[in-house]
Parts: structure tokens; C-alpha cells; sequence
């Protein structure tokens, strides 16, 4: 096997969303009959639960309408909706964002995290990520050939914040790292960082002159009232070691237009110009129109939405934590959970495998967030209310069937 081959060998699509149709199913020998009811698939959103901020087909179809202009705009984004786009984030962020050095629009979230990845890693360049985190982070610092360096976080155990061992953040930006990766809120777990972790984060990178690219795409959703710290608010950090991604993708629903921001240092932002100038030249010309319906849904809208999304939460926490030996800790914002499970007869893969083939319900294994995470599994609770909490029931029933 050579080298390209090995490199794409590590990256695996088995386990990503709408792609369990792919999957191959052969070794699988169900111990119990199938379990009827209706198909959840928690490995992504619903939008046909969740629809999309109203009036975001409108201004597609303005895209649309306006022609080449649109469809051919600068490959960093339409300066028009650059300008808009970084006006509301220089608000939400409380940071200062120049539209024209500081911002790109990108075909989704995941390809910022790809074009930012791609301009600040070098082979052999050590990259701290969390555990668990994002399944993408691992697979692109492998790809882009950097080393992994895994921090741990102790979610299940933290009564304040995301629960990061900071001290061994602290060694392992003394041993040389480069880049810090990382999710906040967090993904799969949907905890978010606290102050303090936020404040300590900048401290350390701007001692030890580390690049930090930090997605926030769930920091719009925020349940309970909890404080959220944006790290591009902290004047503590050179901002041209920093890097923030977001974009109206899971909490408004609009995954399907395929639309990102990254914002912060300028040199970071123009090689990831560049590099998407020969990976797909921008994001969607007409796509990049619905950007004007963000931050600016209908009076009321977020915030119901937020409601409804805390509420299937609260009945999925209820229920999986009366499932004997299932450990779960409330996510505070997103629409993630992160359950680890009692020992089972069967590996965190083949438990997967076996729930969607004999109970119909789709989640993710653990072990894509992190290597260690062999008894855990990620859902996405963004799901019509009475099906999500059905489903629970049935995962209940797998578990006890396979329980050691």
C-alpha cells in the first residue's frame, strides 16, 4: 500500500451523515428480532422538523436573479455581503472584523475548517486537539500530514465549563505545538467553555506564539442562560494567530446551501483565499445571498427555536439517564449529546451497526470524536420531539440485549 493510499485510508465516510446506506453490514448476526417504529436518524438535524429562517429561499432566488454578478463574485465572497456579514459578527463577537482583510465565506463551516487547516499545517507540524472533539479535526491534521497532539477533556466530571485539562495544554504548547484546534461549544459533547478555560486558552497560546482556529458554529444556541466567552473578544491573543468559524448551518437550518465564515488574521484569511481559489473558487454564488436572512430571523424566532430544542433535550437527558449504567451530561448548547453506555458483548461499531439495523435509529460512534471513546455514541437531538424521545426507547432495548 503506498503512501496516498494509506493517507486516504485514514480519512473513512462510513460513519458520516447519509452514509450508513454505504455501510457494509455482512458481519453483522442480530441476536433479537427487528424492533418497529419510525427511522430516526440522529447522526445530523432535521430540516424537515427544523425548517430553515423564513425568507432564506427568497433571497436565493434574488441571488438567482441578480446573475453573473452574483454567481462570479470574488473567491474570499461577494463584497456586499462580506461587509454586511462582517458587521454582524464584529457585533455578535464583540471584535473588530474588516470585511475586506479580515473575513472569507466558504462552501460550508466544513470547508473553512479545511481551508484553515490547509493554511497552517505543514508535515510534521504538531496540532493539539481536543478529546473528544469534532471527527473531522483528527482526519484533516492526518491528511494535511501534521502529528496529533490529543488534550483531554474531562466532560462527564466538570461542574464549570468544558472541563479541558489545562495544564496539559500548557505541556504540550511547551513541547513545541503549533496549531490548537477546537470546538465551542463542543462537538459531540455540546458543553461550552468557560470564562476562565477561554481566558487561559489565549494566555497560553500568546505565550507560546500558537496559531488557535476555534469553530464556533453552535454559539448561537445556548441553553439555561449560560455565559458564552468568545475567544475573538479576548484582547490577550495576537489577533493574527487567531481564527473563528461559524456560519447559518445547524441552528437555522440551512446546512443544505452550504455556507461558512472564518474570520480573524488576515494572513491566515488570504492563504485560505488562496487555496480556495484551486479547491472550488468560492462558495456558491447564489448561496452567498441567504447570508442576509442571518441575524436576521423574525422577532421571536431564535429564540423559540432555542426553547424547542431544550425541551427535546431535557426529555432525551431524562430518559437515557434512566437507562441503568448510561452516563450523560445535559449539553448546554447545540443540539448534541454524547451518552457512554455500559459494557456490551459487542464493540461501540458493531452496536451502532446493530441499532439501526434492528431498531431503525441511526447515531455515531463515539470512537470518530476521539480514539478512547469506545463506549460512547453521538445524537443529534435536533429531531421531530415525540420520535426523538420514542427512539430512546428502542436504544434501550438494544442495550439491554447486548448488555455484559
Amino acid at each position: 500500500m503506498d503512501s496516498v493510499e494509506k493517507k486516504f485510508l485514514k480519512l473513512g465516510a462510513e460513519n458520516a451523515p447519509g452514509q450508513e446506506g454505504r455501510q457494509n453490514n455482512d458481519e453483522i448476526k442480530l441476536s433479537g428480532n427487528k424492533i418497529p417504529g419510525k427511522k430516526v436518524d440522529f447522526s445530523h438535524g432535521d430540516v424537515d422538523a427544523f425548517e430553515p429562517i423564513p425568507g432564506s429561499l427568497d433571497h436565493f432566488i434574488e441571488g438567482v436573479q441578480i446573475g453573473g454578478k452574483q454567481a462570479y463574485t470574488e473567491y474570499r465572497g461577494s463584497e456586499e455581503i462580506r461587509e454586511m456579514t462582517a458587521e454582524k459578527l464584529a457585533d455578535f463577537t464583540s471584535s473588530k472584523i474588516n470585511p475586506e482583510k479580515n473575513l472569507i465565506i466558504t462552501p460550508g463551516t466544513q470547508g473553512a475548517l479545511f481551508l484553515a487547516m490547509g493554511s497552517t499545517i505543514s508535515r510534521n507540524d504538531k496540532v493539539a486537539i481536543v478529546a473528544p472533539d469534532y471527527f473531522a479535526n483528527r482526519k484533516l491534521v492526518e491528511f494535511f500530514e501534521g502529528e496529533v497532539v490529543y488534550i483531554s477533556m474531562d466532560y462527564l466530571h466538570s461542574n464549570s465549563g468544558a472541563g479541558l485539562d489545562l495544564g496539559q495544554l500548557e505541556e504540550a504548547f511547551k513541547a513545541g505545538v503549533k496549531l490548537f484546534l477546537f470546538s465551542n461549544p463542543n462537538n459531540p459533547a455540546g458543553v461550552i467553555y468557560s470564562p476562565d478555560e477561554i481566558r487561559k486558552i489565549a494566555e497560553l497560546a500568546q505565550s507560546y506564539g500558537v496559531q488557535v482556529v476555534v469553530d464556533q458554529l453552535y454559539s448561537r444556541q445556548i441553553f439555561d442562560g449560560i455565559n458564552y466567552t468568545h475567544l475573538a473578544a479576548q484582547n490577550i491573543l495576537d489577533s493574527e494567530n487567531l481564527v473563528t468559524i461559524m456560519g447559518p448551518s445547524k441552528t437555522e437550518s440551512l446546512s443544505g446551501y452550504r455556507l461558512g465564515v472564518a474570520f480573524g488574521s488576515s494572513k491566515i484569511i488570504n492563504r485560505m483565499e488562496k487555496l480556495q481559489a484551486i479547491v472550488s473558487l468560492r462558495a456558491g454564488g447564489y448561496n452567498q445571498a441567504v447570508l442576509k436572512s442571518w441575524f436576521h430571523e423574525p422577532e421571536g424566532w431564535m429564540a423559540q427555536r432555542i426553547a424547542q430544542h431544550q425541551a427535546i433535550r431535557d426529555d432525551l437527558v431524562t430518559k437515557l439517564r434512566y437507562i441503568k449504567g448510561v452516563k450523560v451530561r445535559s449539553t448546554e448548547a447545540g443540539s448534541y449529546l454524547f451518552p457512554r453506555v455500559p459494557e456490551l458483548t459487542v464493540s461501540m461499531e458493531e452496536f451502532v451497526k446493530i441499532l439501526r439495523i434492528q431498531a431503525n435509529v441511526i447515531v455515531t460512534p463515539g470512537t470518530e470524536f476521539g480514539p478512547e471513546f469506545t463506549s460512547s455514541f453521538r445524537m443529534n437531538f435536533s429531531q421531530d420531539h415525540s420520535a426523538a424521545v420514542e427512539a430512546i426507547d428502542r436504544i434501550e432495548k438494544v442495550v439491554e440485549e447486548y448488555r455484559k
